[in-house]
């Protein structure tokens, strides 16, 4: 099977359970989001993907081949993280010439066009970049790497707007034409909601959800009106979360959705998916 599979993981940091039996895959072929609210996990488990870190138990499989300290996998899969594991005293050109020694798949030519669409100056050392910068060479570097697998653990830390739109353009762009399988770790869910196809939830060490974004889009609702009202309505169904205005409320509601009352206060409308985050893990689970 072509995919990330992680069965039974578990980590645990003295007294912290980090992860708790976790089993998931991320198919070869598509774009997730790797949502979760800090400390939910996300890291730790991007970390025991790229082998930075171990399980206590557990493995993770990739393409087939258990990856733990696997050098079979080193060209199937490259994490961008916020931590910075990079020669701060290197230019950027001279990394990228490094990057294509030490990965075959590591398209320098591209490396090089991605930077000049984001006006990186690659003379200039790492430790000379701004933030945002030292984010826009680390995001041109994974993209450059032409490998199955990429993860993009908070990719636009730093990042202004215009700099945040080009690299989702150019991620998607790049995606059509090369079809991999992308991971993106964001608190910025509404920004990248556009390319996520499926999204995986994660709170507290466990998997909440792992589902299609459209289908969850679509089978999600908020329902608002007088008060009364709303929770007539709500009775018996998944209702994931309120908020609450003086005698008006607003319901969040995942599963089958039944028409309104032709009489009465009540009002349908969508759910992004920043509010469905957010109302899931308030309350835990589905």
């Amino acid at each position: 099977m072509n995919a990330i599979q992680i069965k039974n993981v578990t980590k645990r940091y003295k007294d912290v359970t980090a992860l708790d039996n976790v089993s998931l895959a991320f198919e070869h072929g598509k774009i997730y989001g790797l949502l979760g609210r800090n400390g939910a996990g996300k890291s730790t488990l991007i970390n025991i993907i790229a082998n930075r870190i171990f399980a206590d138990s557990g493995e993770i499989v990739i393409d087939g081949i258990p990856a733990k300290e696997s050098m079979k996998v080193h060209e199937k899969i490259f994490c961008m993280s916020e931590t910075d594991l990079y020669d701060t005293g290197l230019k950027v050109r001279d990394h990228f010439k490094w990057a294509a020694r030490f990965y075959d798949s590591f398209n320098i030519e591209k490396a090089f066009d991605i930077a000049e669409k984001f006006n990186l100056d690659t003379n200039k050392k790492f430790k000379a970049l701004s933030k945002g910068y030292q984010s826009i060479f680390k995001l041109t570097a994974a993209m450059a790497l032409e490998v199955p697998y990429v993860i993009f653990d908070e990719p636009v830390l730093g990042l202004d707007a215009n700099h945040r739109e080009l690299f989702y353009h150019l991620l998607l762009e790049d995606y059509e034409r090369n079809e991999r399988t992308i991971i993106i770790a964001t608190h910025l869910i509404e920004e990248a909601a556009n390319l996520i196809e499926e999204v995986v939830l994660i709170d507290q060490g466990k998997i909440l959800l792992q589902d299609n974004a459209a289908s969850l889009l679509e089978e999600s609702c908020c329902v608002s009106g007088i008060e009364h009202e709303v929770d007539a309505y709500c009775a018996g169904k998944n209702v994931i979360g309120y908020d609450e205005l003086g005698n008006l409320k607003i319901a969040y509601i995942m599963g089958t959705k039944e028409p309104l009352p032709k009489t009465g206060s009540l009002n349908c409308t969508p759910v992004n998916l920043q509010k469905l985050f957010v109302k899931i893990t308030e309350k835990g689970g589905r």
